[in-house]
């Protein structure tokens, strides 16, 4: 079998500056938890105990990216002391805020809390949010952060850590991972856009996810992390009809919904054969009384990381396709490597709309100041 592959291209992330020097909302910058003892000092005294009493050293799933994969990281992004990634509020600051002059930033952690008993799950995110808020919210006023929720079977616990923290004026998105126990539109997950839209918070459905147990796609378990890692867009579609079908946003009229690192070249294609279905199948959904689609524009967002589209020529016409409406939030995806695509981006968008796209949607979608 041949093994050999070409070497990653050294990425200059200061050519992006060169590129856009307007204001940047940056709606997908990660941050890592460095590791469990990061979280002790917010765990009860319980958890504690439960912690030492069985050797428990971190979620098995902590990192949904192999550690060492190129596209975890850029290789500019690797600290050079061993540290993780994106694990410190400064290295964020010297990567990504001061050398782009981000307005804002906002914070995406995917800690896999749902790695052991529910209340301990629990338990798990409250301390990662008390330590966002600690350790990176209060470190610098240019970042805001999702809340981090324990998502296996309890929404009423779900909806509860929204309640506890929803107020906080640093967390303006409540992160669900794609991949779940259950389709999100189903009712059983009411009371979670409930809590969301009554916190006037964005849900913010993110890549990754454990499926409580069950594999990514509907066949089966894939032998390769390429066949999981670009399959994973079926996951994606399957809870945006899920949302739309269930009449989510019907119920939730000022809900408001952002799909995080899965692009948006696939969105078109798919709503179009969403609509077309819709026209034969809709006495199935009585209270889906305009097509999906127009549904979709009114409630809907998707970050450009990453960005599936090999030239600005190709790319603009998905643009065109997605409507009038700009749908487009700026993602770095901090601090995975993906091309250096901002070109590629800038060159696809009209002019008047590169502003929408790299920050003014993203302040009035976040309910953002200037800063």
């Amino acid at each position: 079998m041949e093994t050999d592959a070409p070497a990653s291209p050294v990425l200059n992330p200061t050519s992006r500056g060169d590129l856009w020097r307007g204001a940047i909302v940056d709606v997908d910058i990660h941050a890592v938890v460095p590791g469990l003892e990061a979280l002790r000092p917010y765990l009860d005294e319980v958890w504690l105990q439960y912690i030492d009493e069985r050797n428990w050293t971190a979620p098995p799933t902590a990192s949904i990216y192999p550690p060492n994969l190129d596209a975890t990281a850029r290789p500019e992004w690797r600290p050079e002391d061993g540290r993780p990634p994106a694990s410190a509020v400064e290295m964020i600051r010297a990567d990504l805020l001061d050398p782009f002059d981000i307005e804002y930033g906002i914070l995406n952690c995917v800690y896999a809390i749902d790695g052991g008993p529910p209340d301990f799950s629990t338990a798990l995110a409250r301390a990662v949010n008390d330590w966002l808020i600690a350790e990176w919210l209060e470190a610098d006023p240019r970042l805001r952060a999702s809340i981090v929720l324990p998502t296996r079977d309890d929404p009423a616990a779900i909806a509860a850590e929204i309640d506890r923290v929803g107020g906080h004026p640093g967390f303006v998105q409540a992160l669900l991972p794609a991949r779940s126990g259950g389709m999100y539109g189903k009712r059983l997950y009411w009371p979670v856009f409930e809590a969301i839209a009554r916190n006037d918070l964005v849900a913010g459905i993110h890549w990754g996810g454990s499926n409580n147990g069950l594999p990514p796609t509907p066949s089966g378990w894939p032998s390769t992390y390429i066949e999981e890692y670009v399959g994973e867009v079926q996951v994606f579609e399957s809870q945006l009809i899920s949302l739309l079908a269930e009449g989510t946003f019907q119920r939730f009229p000022e809900l408001r919904v952002t799909f995080l690192e899965i692009g948006f070249t696939w969105v078109p294609m798919w709503m179009w054969d969403l609509d077309r279905n819709w026209k034969g199948m809709r006495r199935e959904v009585p209270w889906l009384k305009r097509p999906p689609f127009e549904i979709l524009r009114e409630h809907v967002r998707f970050s450009t990381a990453p960005l599936d589209a090999p030239s600005a020529e190709e790319l603009a016409p998905v643009i065109t396709w997605l409507g009038p409406q700009n749908l487009l939030l700026f993602a770095s995806d901090y601090p995975h490597m993906h091309d250096d695509d901002l070109a590629t981006l800038l060159g696809a968008l009209p002019e008047e709309s590169r502003s929408e796209v790299m920050a003014d949607s993203a302040r009035e979608w976040y309910r953002l100041g200037s800063v």
